[in-house]
């Protein structure tokens, strides 16, 4: 399942971090940010649970960029 997300980061670098952090986050086969739309296109792993999976994607957000917002 896909799904796009509003979120709001500062920077194109802050973006590729929290790209970058989303895709390691477990249920996540594949995310994008893109800075530009301010929006992130989440690809989620089969049997995955979009709710729990995107509130680590937040986490892991908020660590690379502590005042991001992920639209949930």
């Amino acid at each position: 399942m896909k799904k796009t997300y509003e979120i709001e980061v500062d920077c194109a670098n802050c973006a590729n971090l929290m790209e970058e952090a989303a895709n390691k986050v477990e249920g996540v086969a594949k995310a994008a940010v893109n800075f530009m739309t301010q929006k992130m296109t989440v690809d989620f792993a089969e049997g995955s649970d979009p709710k729990t999976v995107m509130k680590a994607v937040l986490k892991a957000c908020k660590k690379v960029e502590p005042d991001c917002e992920i639209e949930i």
